[in-house]
């Protein structure tokens, strides 16, 4: 595969915050691209290696989160999440950040699982309140997907989560945290997800994120019980 034309040297930071970094990417004599990251100027995808780029861990994952509940359909979870930049709530799927601790907790683990996979047991007890168990089963469904590759390298790993509460387990949101803020529930059937993504939005017509759109195809496709 041929080598793009981004080298380290090509990088200039123009934008740094705590969450998200702007560079100027010099791909040649007097062009500019510019990304929107969330990872430093030596962490860019830009500049990886072919073998930095596959072994590459993503910036966050968005979980798939299915309820089994004894006698009755399974359900595809999913929340309305504020959306700062949409200035909406969202029909949205558990997401977070893939942090250092998480790839720490891999390592003393001896790889039994990925850092996207501990990310996603956090991420899904802190916005829905429920807690993965050994009855649970939760797998990688991608290891990275880009976002938005023209605009920025940020990436999501996929995670579905197959969950079993107890019939009187209740669903919380008061594990939000910084400026998550959340408006309730919303489980959907195969059927309803189906509706959802032919209607392209949800029952109020707000548009949703790709990630809740690939959940319900997922869900809708029965990929998950294989």
């Amino acid at each position: 595969m041929e080598k793009g034309p981004i080298e380290s040297s090509c990088v200039k930071p123009l934008f740094d915050s705590r969450f998200v970094h702007v560079f100027d990417l010099q791909y040649a004599a007097g062009k500019h691209y510019y990304d929107c990251s969330r990872r430093s100027a030596e962490e860019l995808a830009a500049v990886k290696s072919d073998e930095e780029f596959r072994e590459m861990i993503p910036d966050a994952v968005s979980c798939f989160v299915i309820l089994e509940k004894d006698g009755a359909e399974p359900e595809l979870l999913l929340a309305r999440e504020y959306r700062y930049p949409a200035g909406k709530f969202l029909l949205s799927v558990p997401a977070g950040l893939i942090d250092a601790e998480d790839r720490e907790n891999n390592a003393r683990t001896s790889g039994a699982s990925s850092p996207a996979v501990t990310a996603a047991v956090r991420e899904i007890r802190e916005e829905t309140g429920l807690a993965v168990t050994d009855r649970d089963r939760i797998t990688l469904v991608s290891p990275l997907v880009f976002s938005s590759p023209g605009f920025t390298d940020e990436s999501n790993a996929l995670v579905c989560a197959v969950l079993h509460p107890e019939a009187d387990g209740r669903l919380s949101q008061s594990g939000a945290r910084g400026s998550e803020r959340f408006d309730g529930f919303v489980t959907v059937n195969a059927e309803k997800a189906r509706e959802l993504l032919r209607a392209g939005k949800d029952e109020h017509g707000v548009f949703f994120p790709v990630y809740t759109w690939m959940a319900l195809l997922y869900f809708a496709s029965g990929m998950w019980k294989d």
